[in-house]
Protein backbone atom coordinates (compact mmCIF):
# COMPACT_ATOMS: atom_id res chain seq x y z
CA UNK A 1 0.00 0.00 0.00
CA UNK A 2 1.74 3.51 -0.96
CA UNK A 3 1.75 5.99 1.76
CA UNK A 4 -0.34 8.50 -0.19
CA UNK A 5 -3.32 5.66 0.15
CA UNK A 6 -2.34 4.70 3.50
CA UNK A 7 -3.19 7.87 4.47
CA UNK A 8 -6.56 8.17 2.86
CA UNK A 9 -7.36 4.66 4.77
CA UNK A 10 -6.64 6.40 7.61
CA UNK A 11 -8.94 9.74 7.09
CA UNK A 12 -11.67 6.67 6.13
CA UNK A 13 -11.21 5.15 9.29
CA UNK A 14 -11.45 8.62 11.79
CA UNK A 15 -14.58 9.49 9.65
CA UNK A 16 -16.58 6.20 10.04
CA UNK A 17 -15.58 6.10 13.60
CA UNK A 18 -16.98 9.70 14.06
CA UNK A 19 -20.46 8.06 14.94
CA UNK A 20 -22.24 4.55 14.62
CA UNK A 21 -24.49 6.69 11.34
CA UNK A 22 -23.56 8.39 8.34
CA UNK A 23 -26.73 10.12 6.95
CA UNK A 24 -27.23 9.50 3.61
CA UNK A 25 -29.11 12.69 1.94
CA UNK A 26 -30.62 13.95 -1.00
CA UNK A 27 -31.07 17.72 -1.10
CA UNK A 28 -31.78 20.13 -3.97
CA UNK A 29 -31.74 24.15 -1.60
CA UNK A 30 -28.32 25.38 -0.34
CA UNK A 31 -30.28 26.94 2.40
CA UNK A 32 -32.10 24.24 3.42
CA UNK A 33 -28.99 21.93 3.11
CA UNK A 34 -27.03 24.05 5.66
CA UNK A 35 -29.58 23.97 8.53
CA UNK A 36 -30.48 20.10 7.77
CA UNK A 37 -26.23 19.59 8.16
CA UNK A 38 -26.11 22.00 11.25
CA UNK A 39 -29.20 19.90 12.94
CA UNK A 40 -27.73 16.15 12.44
CA UNK A 41 -24.05 17.61 13.82
CA UNK A 42 -26.10 18.78 16.55
CA UNK A 43 -27.15 15.60 16.93
CA UNK A 44 -24.29 13.84 17.18
CA UNK A 45 -23.80 12.93 13.32
CA UNK A 46 -21.17 14.93 11.92
CA UNK A 47 -20.10 13.05 9.25
CA UNK A 48 -22.94 13.59 5.72
CA UNK A 49 -23.08 12.11 2.56
CA UNK A 50 -24.85 14.20 0.35
CA UNK A 51 -25.49 12.15 -2.67
CA UNK A 52 -25.29 13.96 -6.41
CA UNK A 53 -29.08 12.91 -7.29
CA UNK A 54 -30.05 16.78 -7.78
CA UNK A 55 -29.73 19.46 -9.69
CA UNK A 56 -27.96 21.48 -6.78
CA UNK A 57 -26.15 18.48 -5.05
CA UNK A 58 -22.88 20.00 -5.39
CA UNK A 59 -23.63 24.05 -4.56
CA UNK A 60 -25.10 21.80 -1.33
CA UNK A 61 -21.85 20.35 -0.66
CA UNK A 62 -19.99 23.38 -0.96
CA UNK A 63 -22.19 25.56 1.53
CA UNK A 64 -22.27 22.86 3.60
CA UNK A 65 -18.43 22.82 3.30
CA UNK A 66 -18.54 26.13 4.46
CA UNK A 67 -20.84 26.67 6.91
CA UNK A 68 -21.43 24.19 8.95
CA UNK A 69 -18.58 23.98 11.52
CA UNK A 70 -18.03 20.31 13.18
CA UNK A 71 -19.16 18.59 9.76
CA UNK A 72 -17.55 16.16 7.83
CA UNK A 73 -18.51 16.63 4.37
CA UNK A 74 -18.97 14.14 1.88
CA UNK A 75 -20.64 13.62 -1.49
CA UNK A 76 -22.17 9.76 -2.48
CA UNK A 77 -23.02 8.25 -5.95
CA UNK A 78 -20.09 9.35 -7.22
CA UNK A 79 -19.59 7.80 -10.52
CA UNK A 80 -16.99 9.24 -12.58
CA UNK A 81 -13.81 11.48 -12.37
CA UNK A 82 -15.17 14.32 -13.61
CA UNK A 83 -17.66 14.13 -9.81
CA UNK A 84 -14.29 13.73 -8.27
CA UNK A 85 -13.21 16.75 -9.45
CA UNK A 86 -16.28 18.62 -8.83
CA UNK A 87 -16.59 17.30 -5.13
CA UNK A 88 -12.83 18.04 -4.06
CA UNK A 89 -13.44 21.63 -5.30
CA UNK A 90 -16.28 21.60 -3.46
CA UNK A 91 -14.71 20.96 -0.38
CA UNK A 92 -15.84 17.16 -0.07
CA UNK A 93 -13.50 15.18 2.97
CA UNK A 94 -14.72 11.62 1.84
CA UNK A 95 -16.07 10.21 -1.49
CA UNK A 96 -18.65 7.47 -1.51
CA UNK A 97 -19.40 5.14 -4.80
CA UNK A 98 -21.93 2.21 -5.06
CA UNK A 99 -19.18 0.36 -6.75
CA UNK A 100 -15.82 0.23 -7.57
CA UNK A 101 -14.89 0.43 -11.93
CA UNK A 102 -11.82 0.50 -13.55
CA UNK A 103 -11.78 4.19 -14.29
CA UNK A 104 -13.27 5.53 -10.75
CA UNK A 105 -10.40 3.85 -8.97
CA UNK A 106 -7.40 5.24 -11.45
CA UNK A 107 -9.54 8.80 -10.69
CA UNK A 108 -9.64 8.39 -7.21
CA UNK A 109 -5.94 7.94 -7.07
CA UNK A 110 -5.20 11.40 -8.33
CA UNK A 111 -7.21 12.93 -5.54
CA UNK A 112 -6.15 13.70 -2.31
CA UNK A 113 -9.45 12.88 -0.92
CA UNK A 114 -10.31 9.72 0.14
CA UNK A 115 -12.75 7.27 -1.72
CA UNK A 116 -15.31 4.60 0.04
CA UNK A 117 -16.18 2.44 -3.08
CA UNK A 118 -18.89 0.20 -3.15
CA UNK A 119 -18.70 -4.17 -2.99
CA UNK A 120 -21.12 -6.86 -2.84
CA UNK A 121 -18.62 -10.18 -3.30
CA UNK A 122 -15.55 -11.50 -1.96
CA UNK A 123 -13.70 -10.82 -5.46
CA UNK A 124 -14.77 -7.38 -5.25
CA UNK A 125 -13.32 -7.13 -2.16
CA UNK A 126 -10.02 -9.22 -3.02
CA UNK A 127 -9.85 -6.54 -6.20
CA UNK A 128 -9.78 -3.60 -4.20
CA UNK A 129 -7.58 -4.70 -1.29
CA UNK A 130 -4.69 -5.30 -4.14
CA UNK A 131 -5.31 -1.72 -4.40
CA UNK A 132 -4.86 -0.70 -0.91
CA UNK A 133 -8.46 -0.25 0.13
CA UNK A 134 -9.30 -1.61 3.39
CA UNK A 135 -12.67 0.51 4.28
CA UNK A 136 -15.51 -0.18 2.02
CA UNK A 137 -18.84 0.18 1.47
CA UNK A 138 -20.95 -3.04 1.53
CA UNK A 139 -24.17 -2.26 -0.91
CA UNK A 140 -26.51 -2.75 -1.16
CA UNK A 141 -26.82 -4.56 2.24
CA UNK A 142 -29.82 -5.90 2.58
CA UNK A 143 -30.04 -7.12 -0.89
CA UNK A 144 -26.59 -8.25 -0.82
CA UNK A 145 -26.79 -10.68 2.24
CA UNK A 146 -27.09 -8.62 4.96
CA UNK A 147 -25.40 -9.30 8.51
CA UNK A 148 -25.08 -12.70 7.91
CA UNK A 149 -22.86 -12.30 4.88
CA UNK A 150 -21.01 -9.99 6.70
CA UNK A 151 -20.36 -12.21 9.00
CA UNK A 152 -19.53 -15.06 7.22
CA UNK A 153 -16.69 -12.36 5.42
CA UNK A 154 -15.22 -11.54 8.57
CA UNK A 155 -13.11 -14.54 9.36
CA UNK A 156 -11.67 -14.59 5.43
CA UNK A 157 -11.06 -11.54 5.23
CA UNK A 158 -10.84 -9.92 8.58
CA UNK A 159 -8.10 -7.01 7.52
CA UNK A 160 -11.32 -5.07 5.95
CA UNK A 161 -14.06 -2.85 7.90
CA UNK A 162 -17.32 -1.83 6.17
CA UNK A 163 -20.15 0.76 6.17
CA UNK A 164 -23.35 -1.01 5.41
CA UNK A 165 -25.79 1.13 3.46
CA UNK A 166 -29.24 0.05 1.55
CA UNK A 167 -31.74 -0.95 3.45
CA UNK A 168 -30.54 -0.67 6.72
CA UNK A 169 -33.21 1.16 8.86
CA UNK A 170 -33.03 2.18 12.49
CA UNK A 171 -34.44 -1.04 13.60
CA UNK A 172 -31.70 -3.03 11.87
CA UNK A 173 -28.30 -0.68 12.39
CA UNK A 174 -27.41 -2.14 16.08
CA UNK A 175 -27.04 -5.74 14.40
CA UNK A 176 -24.95 -4.62 11.92
CA UNK A 177 -22.85 -2.49 14.28
CA UNK A 178 -22.36 -5.59 16.37
CA UNK A 179 -20.03 -6.76 13.95
CA UNK A 180 -16.21 -6.64 14.65
CA UNK A 181 -15.80 -5.60 10.73
CA UNK A 182 -18.52 -3.18 10.44
CA UNK A 183 -17.50 0.62 11.83
CA UNK A 184 -20.96 2.62 10.82
CA UNK A 185 -23.61 1.98 8.59
CA UNK A 186 -25.32 4.72 5.83
CA UNK A 187 -28.44 5.40 6.27
CA UNK A 188 -31.47 8.02 4.53
CA UNK A 189 -34.07 7.36 7.30
CA UNK A 190 -32.55 10.33 9.44
CA UNK A 191 -33.19 13.19 7.25
CA UNK A 192 -35.52 11.90 5.17
CA UNK A 193 -36.77 13.79 2.11
CA UNK A 194 -39.92 14.98 3.82
CA UNK A 195 -38.62 16.74 6.41
CA UNK A 196 -36.07 18.67 4.93
CA UNK A 197 -38.80 19.65 2.71
CA UNK A 198 -40.93 20.58 5.61
CA UNK A 199 -37.87 22.15 7.28
CA UNK A 200 -38.64 20.25 10.18
CA UNK A 201 -34.69 20.65 11.91
CA UNK A 202 -35.95 19.86 15.47
CA UNK A 203 -37.32 16.64 14.07
CA UNK A 204 -33.70 15.65 11.88
CA UNK A 205 -31.99 16.46 15.11
CA UNK A 206 -34.16 14.39 17.10
CA UNK A 207 -33.34 11.83 14.50
CA UNK A 208 -29.93 12.05 14.79
CA UNK A 209 -29.43 11.79 18.27
CA UNK A 210 -31.30 8.65 18.19
CA UNK A 211 -29.02 7.21 15.56
CA UNK A 212 -25.76 8.55 17.31
CA UNK A 213 -26.65 6.22 20.26
CA UNK A 214 -26.95 2.97 18.49
CA UNK A 215 -24.88 0.41 19.75
CA UNK A 216 -24.32 -2.67 18.54
CA UNK A 217 -25.95 -5.68 20.39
Amino acid sequence: MSTHQAGKQEALAATMKAAPVIPVVSVNDPEKAVAMARALVKGGLPAIEVTLRTEMAIECLEVIAGEVEGCIPGAGTVLSAGQIEKCEKAGAKFLVSPGAAPLLLEAAEDSSVPLLPGTATASEIMRLGERGYRHLKFFPAEQAGGVSYLKAISAPLPQFRFCPTGGVKAETAGDYLALPNVLCVGGSWVAPNAMIEAQDWAGIEALARKAAAIAGA
